[in-house]
């Protein structure tokens, strides 16, 4: 049910996102376009004027840079700020960037408890405010990179500053306050309040409940797909954050519906839909087969504590299986659901704990995110990154027939091959060479809570959702240290511009060439060969990259497991 009402959603969306990234939303123009119009005097731009692709990456980086400087010094100052009932004090230099680094590059990693580190005027200006930018700020580079393959003989690849407008007034805003409103509905709470107090039956003291503007935030932070850092500590495992089983599946729907809504956007924007589907089912056939991976392991349990006389409930398959770290309310089913959408975007919130999670029920969300962030994705960054991967399917789909291989008329050259090289390749080196300093000095080591192979996925997890740009931890690492707040912060950085620039490259060399006709001889990249190609392409450049390190984590884990079950 989840996935038919996501492909149901998609195509309406993706057409409307299409018309707001076309400036020809004229319902939506009539009521936003004044508010649209005072942002462009009040900032003093000229949303006809566009940019060649250095002038958008600079706009790009410069807005970016200024909302990490603001992001940080607002946790700095937040002792002195109002809107703290609490009277939490200024976060930590090494933790603020961190957090600062996180939001703004759209990872949402999360090395603090929300609800004990920051105030509600940093959840809301500071935390809230950079997950619309930074979704924004993945949809611009798309709708750019879009331009560049629709265009021909172009210099030009659009205004990044009306691109971001845009995409926060007409797609995240309306989106956000539709959710949040649905969100409150199921008991969501939305308060300015401060913490709550509750007597305890079984003791003489009170409990404190940490209560806030909750609903607003997890609305956009779902929506970003990209920011899915939580109020709370527990994310959206905690009961005051998706207390029923109808706010899970709307948060759910929440993070991959824009990622998926923009194959559809993306067909419409270069003049043939069957393009956007076929890059939409490639990534639906990858999520399916990986989800019916991690359901199945999950619900099997562990078969140790079977052997140890541990009753579990296998009659009922909601609430038998591996029922560690995961609520009564959702069950294995709807743990192991969100893990992998999770993982398939770049959203980095959990309804349940991964590193409870049988050791293939684990490795489905790892290897998710060691794709590359490209089934479904971050909010565009998934599409532009999926992208590279197509540019690389074509490239090699050339070489097997012997022609010059083009995209949608493109020819695909050097240069391309060089841009789309550099956007797959930079995330692993920076995934396995983060993991390996943190294996062998003591301060990466001292972080990890478990002994072997299962302390070894921590750290592989944590680098890889970092460099990815996921933000989903597996837990279980202590990651608030100064070794790991800058090593990971330095992961986010590179991972999300060594990517985004690259592709932006890549968008103005593709403007700036003329279309050619197709021919006879010409590879159709809308049919089942050609979705069976990228599906191919992202499965081995993942397996070929990251199997030695997986070997060494959950396939040793689970093999250790099943040989444990055999003595």
């Amino acid at each position: 049910m989840y996935v038919a009402v996501l492909l149901a959603l998609a195509k309406p969306l993706g057409d409307y996102m299409a018309r707001v990234f076309e400036h020809r939303a004229s319902s939506a123009q009539r009521i936003l376009g004044p508010l649209e119009r005072a942002i462009y005097r009040l900032g003093g731009i000229d949303p006809a004027k566009e940019m060649g692709w250095q002038t958008y990456a600079a706009a790009m980086l410069i807005f970016n840079a200024a909302g990490l400087v603001f992001l940080y010094l607002l946790q700095r100052a937040q002792g002195l700020l109002p809107l703290n009932p609490a009277g939490l004090a200024g976060v930590a230099p090494d933790l603020s960037f961190n957090t600062a680094v996180s939001f703004t590059t759209s990872t949402s990693w999360q090395a603090y408890a929300g609800e004990t580190t920051l105030s509600y005027l940093s959840q809301m200006a500071g935390i809230v405010t950079q997950s619309f930018l930074s979704a924004a700020t993945g949809m611009a580079i798309l709708a750019a990179v879009i331009r560049g393959l629709a265009r021909q003989g172009a210099t030009s690849i659009g205004n990044f500053w009306a691109d971001m407008v845009r995409s926060t007034l007409y797609i995240l805003l309306p989106l956000s306050l539709v959710l949040a409103l649905a969100l409150v509905s199921e008991g969501v709470i939305q308060t300015f309040t401060p913490s709550a107090h509750a007597s305890m039956l079984q003791s003489s003291g009170d409990q404190t409940i940490a209560v806030g503007p909750v609903a607003s935030q997890v609305a956009i932070k779902q929506l970003s797909a990209g920011d899915g850092g939580g109020f709370f500590n527990a994310s959206s495992a905690h009961p005051l954050e998706n207390p029923t089983p109808l706010s899970n599946f709307l948060e759910m729907l929440a993070i991959l519906i824009i990622p998926a809504a923009l194959c559809s956007t993306f067909g419409v924007m270069v003049g043939d839909q069957r393009q956007g589907w076929a890059i939409l089912i490639a990534m639906t056939l990858i999520f399916v087969v990986l989800l019916a991976v991690c359901v199945a392991a999950e619900q099997a349990g562990n078969p140790l504590l079977a052997r140890m006389g541990v009753d579990q409930i296998a009659s009922d398959a909601s609430a038998g299986g591996n029922m560690e770290g995961k609520e009564v309310r959702f069950g294995v089913v709807n743990s192991a659901l969100w893990a992998t959408v999770t993982a398939a975007s770049a959203d980095g919130s959990v309804n349940s704990m991964l590193d409870s999670f049988t050791p293939l029920g684990g490795f489905v969300p790892l290897v998710l995110i060691q794709f590359g962030e490209v089934v479904y994705g971050g909010a565009g960054s998934g599409l532009y990154s999926m992208l590279t991967f197509v540019v690389i399917a074509v490239f090699i789909a050339g070489l097997m027939i012997g022609r010059m291989p083009e995209y949608l008329g493109k020819k695909i050259e050097a240069y391309e091959m060089k841009m789309a090289s550099l956007a797959i390749l930079i995330p692993p080196i920076v995934a396995l060479g983060g993991t390996a300093i943190a294996a062998v000095t003591a301060e990466g080591r001292s972080g990890v809570s478990n002994p072997g192979a299962h302390g070894f996925t921590q750290l592989l997890y944590a680098f890889s959702s970092t460099a990815n740009n996921n933000g989903s931890a597996f837990a279980g690492l202590s990651a608030n240290t100064p070794f790991y707040n800058i090593a990971l912060g330095l992961a986010m950085l590179i991972g999300r511009y060594w990517v985004a620039i690259p592709v932006l490259a890549l968008a103005g060399s593709l403007a700036a060439k003329p279309r050619a006709q197709p021919g006879p001889g010409t590879l159709p990249t809308h049919t089942p060969l050609f979705v069976g190609m990228v599906v191919g392409v992202v499965t081995l450049v993942g397996v070929l990259t990251f199997i030695p390190a997986l070997a060494l984590g959950p396939i040793v884990e689970h093999l250790q497991m099943a040989g444990l079950e055999s003595d």
